[in-house]
């Protein structure tokens, strides 16, 4: 066992043992410990392999940073979770935890054959190396990566865990649970501020946790904290940080218990809204790139003090220290006093502190200073280092089990950038540093470059008597990335760091980068030959590799699509309603009576609305209040018509356009005021076209004085259709008149009906006299109740939306998204009327005037009627204009809309054709299953031309 728990050290509960395995060995930890610390406790040391040569690797870290401990954790069955961090595992009963990219064992790899055959695999071998036979690559190379590919392994059962979210709002949030971010959230809730502080770690304290001189500043900090009121956040990471002052942080609620104990949610997702945030996220300490400093007991200096100081544990038995700065001297002289032996100090730089020089003399170990590590012994642990003079020949063997590194510190800086914080080179601690201000956000300690490590060295690599191709100098630890590799990058002419990263996936890793981005930085700008910096990669969110349960929260089975259901849907379901999905709603399509079929209940409905009166329920319309002194002009902008001259009262279909030219949706607008527009979309366009006119809003006219209120669910709309509509509404409405002169079709009156406020639109869908009666939608089933009571006298008929279909498209009346297919114009649809022609703009313009858009041969929307009147095609059909041509017969169009029309007694169809209004009259031919079938083209309108049954 070449690691150990030290009696009497540490934050760990020695009296409480906790039992777990790793690679199915029984193992034995304390209350408090990480799976990192349990595992060196127990004297592991090999806990990976590296990613593409297979390389034995061990803890370099104690916390997120950590590239190499990547591991499968077991919960139970459906619950397996790869690439999990061993340092920021928290240790419990029955914790199972498997090594991962390695086969057969983690002992004994034969993937490690990759190291032998390292020569073959420079930086971008995969670029160069799988060209030729081209044949090969579907059928030989790409399923062989394919299958060496990847980290862990991915679960193959649904995840049965629950997830949960929050929405916060505070007028403070500190992210870093260290001294800066304690001390920030203490004056902050002193001046009665609402203060929320988060950290990653089981307990806040950061890097005090390391430091047992300050735990008792640090447990009179705690109690402050809860006195003034402030929301302490531990096992919570801050992911991202976006605009106006909103974060996202992901909370472990249970992944620290056993599963018995695990009942509640796994994770919280909590949105933070806050007027200013503090980052306090501190600093990672960096590694040092020499030869060979991946084996495993190679180990940054700061997690060293961490594991012994936290957990009790030493990380060796003879450890020595590469320096390059005076911090990384704390951790070696603690472990001495602990009582570990020291093999050596090996400091990079010529000149050591005078107190430094005397205290490691006090305790009796070797300081050699001005000399670097060339290189490192042991095979699946470190076994001794090899020591050089830098600018000298000979070299030196010192034996040890342990090696701690220590090259400087590197402010965490990835949640300033989420925010579009811009960063500046700090030349002397050798690292990029917040710059300039950023609204909502401050920075605060260790992140925003306050630290102070002593006199550093700052560079690419460490001098090596060797040859540098004879070794390999790790830079990304996760992703097998050399120093070789980078310069390889830069000599095949590569000069942007975000270039030299996708080449070598330097910083691609699960880590971003966390310990190797700044070095890699470095060796590319020796490289070049730069004096400075070349710049920096981009970070961007999640900080941390992230669940996809967080993110989705509820929205998962039934509910990751949630049906949406209308206040009107259980009135339907008690009365025998068939259903069907549109866009997210549930619709009622049809009421079957008694043993009838769909065909028979849509014919039996379809008389019913055109002979009397039928009742519908259309409250999945989409709904947009549109408000403010510029309302009128924004629509004018957005949709083609014009709107400015319409009068409030009045109604008006829109047609909404994209830049390209093509039909996105349509729908009725009415003008309640000067100042005010009730918008009505498709049911499945409602979030689109509210979003598309957001987008507008906000970066097209942000000069236009407007307000968008999505107003879908507020509204129940029952369309009361038919030519006795007036007659059975007319009783139950106050405040309105309904004859044809005052009410007149497309006109809007506002007025209660059965006391309830209401809106109501003479609009019809149908063709026939149509009401749709809007009315606050908790009232919504009460209101179709009493309609459908007072229309029994008038054999008032509930209707679907097949129903819908037939006696729309009986009037030619299209459905966008079943109609139009995105190619589709106005004058494409035969609606070139709707197109202001006077207008300066609106969207979609300037692609209407484009020569293209004119041409004579495009699809354009026709009528169908088809050689036999009881034959009803089928949607999606083909349409040719000669069935005997040689295969494959050009395709000239295909049948949209196709239904029976009791009405007419025959079948009619809609359809796109090339060329369609030129064909008036002309026979074409649908091939279906079974037999080719004639057709006449004809327009689209086939009821009512005159439009006489409007008013009843």
């Amino acid at each position: 066992m070449s690691g150990h728990r030290i009696a009497g050290r540490g934050r760990v509960d020695p009296a409480r043992a906790i039992d777990f395995s790793f690679d199915d060995t029984p193992l034995r930890g304390l209350a408090g410990d990480t799976l990192a610390s349990a595992l060196l406790a127990n004297g592991v040391r090999l806990v990976g392999r590296s990613f593409k040569y297979h390389r034995p690797r061990g803890l370099l870290g104690a916390g997120v940073e950590e590239p190499n401990a990547l591991v499968g954790v077991d919960r139970g069955p459906g619950r397996y979770t790869a690439n999990a961090r061993a340092t920021s595992i928290e240790l419990h009963a029955g914790l199972k935890v498997e090594s991962q990219n390695r086969w057969p064992s983690l002992g004994f790899d034969l993937g490690a054959a990759n190291n032998v055959l390292s020569p073959l695999f420079p930086a971008g071998f995969y670029n160069k190396t799988f060209m030729w036979p081209r044949a090969a690559w579907e059928k030989v190379y790409e399923p062989a990566i394919r299958r060496m590919a990847g980290l862990g392994k991915a679960p193959d059962a649904i995840d049965p865990d629950r997830y949960m979210a929050s929405h916060d709002f505070v007028d403070l949030l500190v992210v870093g649970g260290g001294r800066a971010g304690i001390g920030a959230a203490l004056a902050a809730s002193a001046s009665g501020e609402r203060v929320m502080i988060l950290d990653e770690q089981a307990e806040l304290g950061g890097k005090l946790l390391a430091d047992p001189a300050r735990w008792g500043w640090l447990e009179g900090a705690m109690g402050l904290l809860r006195e003034g009121g402030v929301t302490c956040l531990p096992r919570t990471t801050a992911i991202g940080l976006y605009h106006d002052g909103f974060v996202g942080a992901v909370e472990r609620l249970t992944d620290h218990l056993p599963p018995a104990e695990a009942a509640g949610p796994r994770e919280r997702l909590h949105r933070i809204r806050a007027g200013r945030i503090i980052l306090a996220t501190g600093a990672i300490e960096r590694p040092l790139v020499f030869a060979d400093n991946d084996r495993p007991g190679i180990m940054l200096a700061s997690a060293a003090r961490t594991y012994l100081h936290r957990y009790g544990v030493a990380i060796g038995r003879r450890v020595a220290l590469l320096a390059a700065h005076d911090d990384g001297y704390r951790a070696i002289f603690d472990l001495a006093e602990a009582g570990v032996a020291i093999a050596a100090i090996v400091d990079v730089r010529q000149t050591v502190k005078p107190q430094l020089a005397a205290q490691a003399q006090a305790l009796g170990i070797e300081l050699l200073a001005g000399h670097v590590v060339s290189g490192t012994r042991g095979g699946k642990a470190l076994a001794g280092i090899t020591v050089a003079a830098i600018g000298g020949k000979g070299e030196r063997h010192i034996a040890c089990d342990a090696l701690l590194i220590a090259g400087g510190w590197t402010p965490t800086v990835h949640l300033w950038s989420h925010g579009k914080g811009k960063l500046g080179w700090d030349a002397a601690l050798g690292a990029f540093v917040p710059e300039g201000a950023m609204e909502h956000v401050t920075c605060a300690g260790a992140c925003s470059g306050a630290i102070d490590a002593g006199d550093g060295l700052h560079q690419e690599a460490l001098w090596s008597p060797r040859d540098p191709a004879s070794f390999k100098a790790f830079v990304d630890l996760q992703n097998d990335v050399t120093a070789r590799d980078i310069r390889l990058a830069v000599r095949e002419g590569f000069r942007s760091i975000e270039h030299i990263k996708r080449y070598t996936t330097n910083g691609m890793a699960t880590d971003q980068g966390k310990t190797s981005n700044l070095n890699g930085l470095q060796i590319a700008t020796a490289a070049l030959g730069h004096p400075a910096p070349i710049g920096h990669t981009t970070f961007r969110p999640p900080y941390t590799p992230t669940t996809f349960g967080a993110l989705a929260g509820i929205a998962k089975d039934a509910l990751f699509q949630p049906t949406r259901r209308t206040v009107i849907d259980g009135w339907a379901e008690a009365h025998g309603a068939v259903f069907e999905n549109v866009a997210q709603w549930r619709r009622a399509r049809y009421f079957p009576q008694g043993r009838e079929d769909m065909d028979a209940a849509v014919a039996r409905e379809c008389r019913a609305v055109r002979a009397s009166v039928g009742l519908f329920d259309a409250s999945t319309l989409g709904k947009i209040e549109v408000v403010g002194p510029d309302a009128a002009e924004f629509l004018n902008r957005m949709y083609t018509n014009p709107w400015k001259s319409l009068a409030p009262g009045r109604c008006r279909y829109g047609l909404l356009l994209g830049e390209d030219g093509f039909i996105r949706d349509d729908g009725v607008a009415a003008r309640l005021a000067d100042d005010r527009f009730h918008v009505t979309t498709t049911t499945g366009g409602a979030a689109r076209v509210l979003g598309m006119m957001e987008d507008y809003l906000q970066t097209e006219w942000p000069d236009l004085n407007v307000w968008l209120t999505s107003t879908t669910e507020q509204y129940a709309v029952i369309a009361v259709q038919g030519p006795r509509a007036r007659e059975v509404i007319a009783p139950l409405i106050e405040g309105v008149d309904l004859s044809p002169q005052a009410l007149p079709h497309m006109a809007f009156a506002s007025g209660t009906i059965c006391g309830v406020p209401m809106r109501l639109f003479r609009v019809s869908f149908t063709g026939e006299l149509g009401f749709e009666v809007n009315v606050p939608a908790g009232h919504g089933r009460m209101v179709w109740e009493a309609i459908h009571a007072a229309g029994q006298a008038y054999g008032i008929t509930p209707y679907g939306t097949e129903t819908m279909h037939v006696l729309r498209a009986e009037k030619g009346f299209i459905i966008v998204g079943q109609d139009t297919d995105g190619t589709i114009t106005p004058d494409d649809a035969g609606m070139g009327w709707a197109v202001g022609k006077k207008k300066p703009d609106f969207v979609g313009k300037r692609s209407l005037a484009r020569p293209d858009m004119a041409l004579a041969d495009r699809k354009q929307l026709v009528g169908l009627l088809t050689e036999d009147p009881r034959l009803v095609l089928e949607e999606g059909a083909q349409i040719v204009a000669d069935p005997n041509l040689p295969v494959p017969v050009p395709m000239i169009g295909h049948v949209t809309s196709a239904y029976y029309s009791v009405t007419l007694g025959r079948s009619i169809a809609l359809a796109v054709v090339a060329g369609g209004r030129a064909r008036m009259g002309e026979t074409l031919f649908v091939p279906m299953p079974g037999t080719t079938h004639r057709v006449t083209v004809t327009d689209m309108l086939f009821y009512d031309r005159e439009g006489a049954r409007l008013d009843g």
